[in-house]
């Protein structure tokens, strides 16, 4: 562990970091917006448009207020001074009026009501397709990616990045779009009254624009910083719970804690910042929206005091009237409703730049290059036919074939699934720079056990990978049955290799449904006989339930041996040819490892076995054992011959005696 250090609140660069915790990035993807608003029409094409028109409806309805006024002033109460009373006709224009409003206002709570309703639906409905539309990409994307992301990260993109699409999507676009409409029927009915009153508002709105320009920016560009350091810190702390009994013996609290304390430092620097410019944003917003109706006040009562002629779009072809006490009155209205509405926009901006750094990150995540698989080569059920020729079967018949389509004479063959895997003059490396197998040559016949033993990193778990296609080979050719593994498709490929790891992992469900994971179509009855052959027989019996126990946080309530027997037991229900023992009795003691060894023995009969073992006792007896050194083969032999030469393996083997 790195000893602690006094460093700037930036993310830790020692080991507690993580191959995979990304740096935070500030930039949203261009086109987000875009690209959210397609799939909002992908999904909820007519109830967007529903939506779209009870906005518009609703931004109309908003602005009837001041037109209301307008005209109760201009066709009620000064005709009603003028008249010195109340007369039947302007009665009947004061009725007619509340009459209107009434109608249009139930309207506009109904049309309100009806796209805050759709909007729910639409919401969670976009958040259901981009969480299933996340984990069917994250499923694939190749064993790459999840080396080199932390997974905590990963999670943030179905917490923290939906929730932030949930707030675009559920409130600030429809007010944006509400709003902004509003804004431009507002100017429309402002220039159809009077050019004059007019101008002291747009004047006042230019004014505002640079504002939310100026501090609206500095909060979006922090919102989206918070967003990128809120998914570092998760990713961290994510890691810290993992790796909670590594700290502990190590001592290493107080250097997790600096490290946490500088990941919480920016992310508290970044949200800082961020409200800081959008608090101020409205207040500041609120004073000038007050100076423009004062403005408009004092404009107002000028204009009327001089009798100057009034133009607007509505007059301005039949001449100019003077200025009217009900038009001030409309735009004092309007302005004011005006500066809400501008306020309102410039709160949605920080909320807006978090929902589309949410959103960027989500579709960065979707953009992902998959695992590429462009093979052909099939495998299926086979039987021999009265000829003795392979035919395809649709039933299960417990013998595979590969179906091959060979395009050039249009034909197909069929080969016998038996586990026949070469590996000729492979090359690997992980990244470019850096080769991690060279000349790799080797082959492993049906029924054979194929040992690797060398020190750690010298490429005996990266051999296995390159035989799942977790990666590919950078040069050379891995044949399995002839075929090039190339040609296989990577699911058909997989389903013929059963893997035991040497990391477990058993997942959420009864001790059965994680037995059965390793073939689901396999019977209670092949569980349990594949449970006995791996000896968890006994110890799942003598759980509370048996194999109905509930295993949850990766099987916690058991130990790590009987996790790992679990393992080995899935890995024979998936009755492969192919077996990958990677340090597979690496966590079971010694008294266990004798009862298993010999049910590994009837496990591994009659199938191609690759063991990976740090204890050479479990590799003694393999057909063929490959002694890796920096990512080369530099013995090879059984355990007699290798013992004569007298190279590293007997160095081994023999210091391993000594340590005895």
């Amino acid at each position: 562990m790195a000893t602690a250090t006094t460093r700037k609140p930036t993310m830790p660069k020692g080991p507690m970091r993580g191959r995979g915790m990304p740096t935070p990035k500030g930039a949203i993807k261009k086109g987000t917006f875009g690209r959210l608003m397609k799939m909002l029409f992908k999904y909820y094409k007519w109830r967007m448009i529903l939506v779209f028109a009870c906005l518009i409806f609703s931004a109309a309805g908003s602005l009837v207020s001041s037109i209301y006024m307008q005209q109760v002033v201009d066709n009620v109460i000064t005709p009603a001074l003028e008249a010195g009373g109340m007369t039947s006709e302007i009665a009947q224009t004061l009725t007619g009026l509340i009459i209107m409003m009434v109608v249009v206002y139930s309207a506009v709570v109904l049309s309100s009501f009806a796209y805050s309703r759709i909007m729910a639906v639409v919401t969670q409905g976009m958040l259901y397709h981009i969480r299933e539309e996340m984990f069917s990409k994250m499923q694939k994307l190749p064993i790459k990616y999840f080396d080199t992301h932390a997974h905590g990260d990963i999670m943030s993109n179905y917490t923290n990045d939906t929730d932030a699409v949930r707030q675009i999507i559920g409130q600030s676009m429809p007010n944006l779009f509400s709003n902004s409409l509003t804004l431009v029927l507002s100017v429309a009915m402002m220039l159809t009254y009077s050019f004059w009153l007019s101008l002291v508002v747009l004047v006042s709105t230019f004014a505002m624009s640079l504002v939310v320009k100026k501090i609206g920016g500095g909060s979006a560009k922090y919102m989206v910083a918070q967003q990128t350091s809120l998914a570092v810190e998760e990713g961290f702390v994510e890691e810290m719970m993992k790796g909670q009994k590594v700290v502990k013996v190590f001592t290493h609290e107080e250097q997790a804690k600096q490290d946490f304390n500088a990941l919480n430092e920016k992310l508290f620097k970044d949200s800082e910042r961020a409200h800081q410019y959008g608090n101020v944003l409205g207040p500041i917003l609120g004073n000038i929206g007050n100076f423009t109706y004062v403005l408009l006040s004092i404009v107002g009562a000028l204009l009327y005091s001089l009798n100057v002629r009034n133009y607007g779009l509505g007059n301005m072809f039949t001449g100019g009237e003077a200025l009217g006490i009900g038009v001030i009155v409309l735009f004092l209205g309007t302005s004011r409703h005006f500066a809400q509405i501008v306020n309102q926009m410039s709160q949605q901006v920080s909320l807006i730049a978090m929902g589309l750094a949410g959103a960027s990150r989500i579709f960065t995540l979707m953009d992902e290059e998959p695992e590429v698989d462009d093979g052909y080569v099939t495998l299926v059920y086979a039987t021999h036919n009265a000829n003795g020729e392979l035919v395809e079967s649709e039933q299960r018949t417990g013998l595979w074939a590969w179906k091959h389509y060979h395009k050039a004479d249009d034909t197909t063959t069929y080969t016998e699934l038996k586990g026949d895997i070469v590996m000729d003059m492979v090359d690997f490396c992980y990244v470019p720079e850096k080769q991690v197998l060279t000349d790799i040559t080797l082959y492993a016949r049906p029924g054979q056990k194929i040992a690797f033993v060398g020190a750690t990193g010298a490429g005996k778990t990266t051999i296995t990978n390159l035989i799942n296609r977790f990666y590919d080979i950078a040069d050379g050719k891995i044949r399995y049955d002839g075929i090039n593994i190339n040609k296989i498709k990577k699911a058909d490929l997989r389903r013929s290799l059963g893997i035991v790891l040497q990391d477990t992992n058993l997942f959420t469900g009864t001790v059965m449904e994680n037995i059965r994971y390793g073939r689901l179509d396999a019977t209670d009855e092949e569980c349990i006989e594949a449970a006995k052959l791996a000896n968890a027989h006994d110890f799942i019996t003598r759980l509370p339930n048996g194999y109905n126990t509930m295993l949850t946080n990766n099987g916690a309530n058991l130990s790590q041996g009987q996790r790992q027997l679990l393992s080995i037991a899935r890995a024979e229900v998936a009755d492969a040819p192919v077996m990958i023992l990677d340090e597979a009795t690496s966590s079971i003691d010694t008294r266990t490892e004798a009862l298993v060894q010999g049910g590994m023995d009837r496990l591994m009969k009659g199938r191609t076995v690759f063991v990976i073992a740090h204890r050479l006792s479990t590799v003694m007896n393999s057909d063929a054992i490959m002694v890796l050194d920096h990512g080369k083969i530099i013995e090879r032999g059984t355990h007699d011959q290798l013992i004569e030469q007298k190279g590293t393996y007997y160095q081994l083997y023999t210091g391993a005696f000594e340590l005895e």
